[in-house]
């Protein structure tokens, strides 16, 4: 009888150990005062952002579609020009001359247009401004937030969700005294172009963004509200509805637009709106919600992280994020890895538009650089975290965009380089723009396109999807086809470049009126991409066995590509020639592409690099803009220096006031929200993709288990981390040594694992590796010999030593390794 009796109590511990582990919140003593405390909520094409305040309620809303301009590109002729000069100009080493060249020279028609939100959804509570027990969360297990709190002994509970099923935004309000329950619903936008109407029961709210930049707007759009009640009496008057002793209430909204794709604005507003209306409101809440927490579980619940347990995880959201630098708070890491896994489901759903800059939520007509699409670094970030940890069909609206640049971007390949294939620069936007915009610093860097190729790529490593890859080929070969004709021969080398670029937002020197000079050819970053591209565009051909003779031109080309080069320093050159400066700590850290995201640097192939990769980012320090220390967590992780990589995460995980807007020391929002500042959402996507390469990397050759553990991290376990060529990894570890590890097999074909020296598995189908990988997913371009400055003194990291083990697997079975 005891013994049942334990075996109960340890099965309901079990059991409730599991729940606090499923069960991520985010939660608050007290409303939100600013947007930076509200929380967001999304279903891809839809979001708002929930304040939770008792007496006044305010959902701001975003439909993706609602951007300002009309189909068009930003192409100018008259650049073309321009560039054959600045080619000229630098291969001479007139630098100061070509940057004052461009800046006079290469200046866009317009520089992209801005995404916009929609109108605010007002709830007013007569009576309810002394509100007790005040209680407001985000779950992001189940994608639901909730406000509650009591007014004279009755509670009064609101839950919000962004229906991934239904296309609409739904409010369930709920008094726990029946006929309790009184509040008035408008609509109201800060778009100067509206109208608000109430009709057949519907508040209706039309608008129109404004003129930008001498192109009138073409998008239309239309938010609808309804509103449901159990018990007491609906009023409308002409602005609001009004809703008296009511028990319940549901409030349906639903957004649409005229957006039929970036060139096809035909759509009818009015006609989408209604129709989700016309469908979903017939559905009751408790319906809509169990749709919605069905479908986002299938997304949400394919990975989990379990680091421990602290104290801290009994505080609200706000006040534990003060205290993170202070106590040690492991669940407060995995819940910062799951909302970032959250923020992507709710921002990226297949067949919408890819995040932007500010994901999805967005309070401006003017946000912080229009909210677009920034390709030298921030759109890209957005999606690493896609494949590794298992929404790998979330990347769906990234590819669809590269597949619309690839049609667009040829027109700059023709008219501004006279090549064939495509191009695109740092910026695009909702009508797939590729000129240059900023004027002639951030903006001259034809790079962008080619970066966003490698998601293609990738999305192939991971799923094997060769229907996919044959779909998406010709877009790699576009981009690699434009570089084939548009690199130039530089003087001193014979090496072919790119002419005119720059690296990232850095400049190399100043000229004689202290203006900065960023403009060059053949950076470091230029290089590996594309590096990168040609050997992906080879190996794509050779897996589909097509265009050999293509793959070969690549080759040659690949071959005369710039080599890496190591300076005077010790650090790996930036540019083509030693002009890195000592003490530069450049939030960009363009030049370790090759080492993330990409794979051309790494401790087992090629030391010396890896040696100058560290170097680097010593010089360039620690706390930076949100997005920049977001990357370094993924950088630290890759130089297997596990410390280093979650001193990052305390960096990022720094409590920063939201009322500040502006700055270059980042860190995090109360709401979580990652902050430049002001809020950009790369931030929180590149801290959860390098938690996870933190714990799993097969970029090298090989699946690498546990490559950079932190010393505190000592017992943990992750499930349903994706390593490429369709592995599905779990891994349990105690006192930083593995203890159980899980491999899935989606694809077939060897798996080779690298583990630390003493972990041997004892599996009697496990041997030593031996040669090269020969899983085709696991292929290594080789890279060529780096140039050393004879000043370089290389201090190598000391790394842990680790053993390379194969095993044959079968497509669809799990093998579990014993130790």
């Amino acid at each position: 009888m005891k013994f049942a009796l334990k075996l109960i109590v340890l099965l309901l511990l079990v059991q409730f150990v599991k729940a606090q582990q499923s069960d991520y919140k985010i939660w608050y003593k007290q409303p939100a005062s600013t947007w930076n405390e509200a929380l967001p909520i999304g279903n891809g094409s839809l979001a708002a952002m929930v304040f939770g305040n008792p007496s006044l309620e305010q959902l701001q809303l975003n439909e993706e579609t609602i951007w300002t301009g009309k189909p068009h590109n930003n192409v100018v002729d008259e650049h073309a020009s321009t560039i054959t000069q600045l080619r000229k100009m630098l291969f001479e080493g007139k630098y100061a001359e070509a940057q004052s060249l461009s800046k006079e020279k290469i200046k866009a028609v317009q520089n992209g247009m801005s995404y916009q939100p929609a109108g605010d959804l007002w709830l007013q509570f007569p009576g309810h401004q002394t509100a007790t027990n005040y209680y407001r969360d985000l779950n992001i297990s189940n994608a639901t937030t909730t406000v509650s709190y009591e007014i004279d002994g009755i509670k009064y509970t609101r839950r919000t969700i962004a229906s991934l099923t239904d296309n609409l935004i739904a409010v369930h309000l709920k008094a726990s005294k029946p006929n309790a329950l009184t509040f008035n619903a408008s609509l109201n936008s800060v778009h100067a172009n509206k109208k608000i109407s109430i009709s057949n029961g519907l508040i209706s709210l039309k608008g129109k963004p404004a003129k930008a930049e001498e192109l009138e707007p073409a998008i239309e759009f239309e938010a609808l509200a309804k509103v449901s009640t159990v018990g007491g009496s609906v009023k409308y008057t002409t602005t609001e509805v009004q809703v008296s002793n009511a028990t319940e209430a549901t409030i349906y909204i639903s957004i649409g637009t005229n957006f039929k794709s970036y060139r096809d604005v035909s759509g009818d507003a009015h006609e989408k709106a209604m129709s989700v209306i016309n469908q979903s409101s017939k559905l009751d809440f408790q319906t809509l919600l169990n749709k919605h927490v069905a479908a986002y579980k299938k997304y949400f619940d394919r990975t989990t992280l379990n680091l421990g347990e602290s104290e801290q995880a009994k505080l609200p959201t706000d006040e534990r994020l003060k205290v993170f630098n202070q106590k040690y708070d492991p669940q407060f890491i995995a819940l910062y890895f799951q909302f970032g896994r959250y923020l992507m489901i709710a921002g990226s759903q297949p067949n919408g538009q890819p995040t932007n800059l500010q994901g999805k939520w967005n309070d401006k007509l003017k946000p912080a650089w229009d909210s677009k699409y920034t390709i030298n670094i921030n759109t890209e970030m957005n999606y690493w975290p896609s494949e590794i940890t298992g929404l790998s069909e979330l990347g769906n609206p990234l590819f669809k965009m590269v597949k619309e640049l690839s049609l667009t971007g040829k027109e700059s390949a023709k008219k501004l380089y006279n090549a064939r294939g495509w191009v695109t620069h740092h910026n695009t936007d909702l009508w797939r723009i590729n000129g240059p915009v900023d004027g002639g610093f951030y903006g001259m860097w034809p790079m962008g396109g080619a970066w966003l190729t490698r998601h293609l790529w990738e999305h192939f490593l991971f799923t094997g999807d060769k229907e996919f890859l044959k779909e998406y080929y010709p877009i790699l070969k576009g981009a690699a086809t434009y570089y084939v004709d548009a690199l130039q021969v530089e003087p001193k080398n014979g090496w072919l470049v790119v002419s005119p670029s720059m690296s990232p937002e850095n400049k190399y020197m100043t000229d004689a009126a202290g203006n900065g000079v960023s403009l060059t050819y053949g950076t470091t970053m230029d290089n590996q991409i594309v590096f990168e591209l040609f050997s992906h565009t080879i190996q794509a051909a050779k897996a589909l066995n097509i265009d050999l003779k293509f793959a070969d031109t690549l080759r040659s080309f690949r071959a005369k590509l710039p080599p890496m080069q190591i300076g005077q320093y010790g650090q790996l050159q930036e540019w083509i020639n030693d002009w890195d400066r000592k003490n530069d700590r450049h939030r960009h850290i363009s030049h370790l592409y090759g080492l993330h995201p990409a794979n051309q640097i790494s401790p087992y192939r090629n030391p010396e690099l890896f040696a100058a990769a560290n170097q680097t980012l010593l010089t360039r320090g620690d706390v930076s803009t949100g997005w920049s220390m977001g990357w370094k967590v993924n950088f630290w992780a890759r130089m297997k220096d596990g410390d280093h990589a979650y001193q990052l995460i305390k960096s990022q995980l720094t409590h920063v006031s939201p009322e500040i807007q502006t700055g270059q020391g980042g860190g995090t929002y109360p709401n979580l929200f990652d902050a430049h500042p002001p809020f950009q959402i790369d931030g929180n996507f590149g801290c959860t993709a390098g938690i996870a390469e933190m714990l799993i990397q097969s970029q090298d050759g090989s699946i690498e288990i546990l490559p950079a553990l932190p010393s505190e991290w000592k017992d943990g376990e992750v499930k349903g981390l994706n390593a490429r060529g369709g592995f599905l990894i779990d891994v349990a570890w105690k006192a930083g040594r593995i203890s159980s590890l899980k491999i899935k097999s989606n694809l077939g074909g060897n798996c080779r694992i690298r583990i630390n020296t003493g972990q041997k598995p004892t599996n009697s189908n496990i041997s030593i590796a031996k040669g090269a990988n020969k899983n085709p997913f696991y292929e290594v371009a080789k890279i060529t010999k780096p140039l050393v400055n004879e000043k370089a003194v290389l201090t190598k990291p000391t790394l842990k030593e680790t053993v390379l083990y194969d095993f044959q697997t079968k497509a669809g079975l799990s093998y579990e390794l014993k130790f």
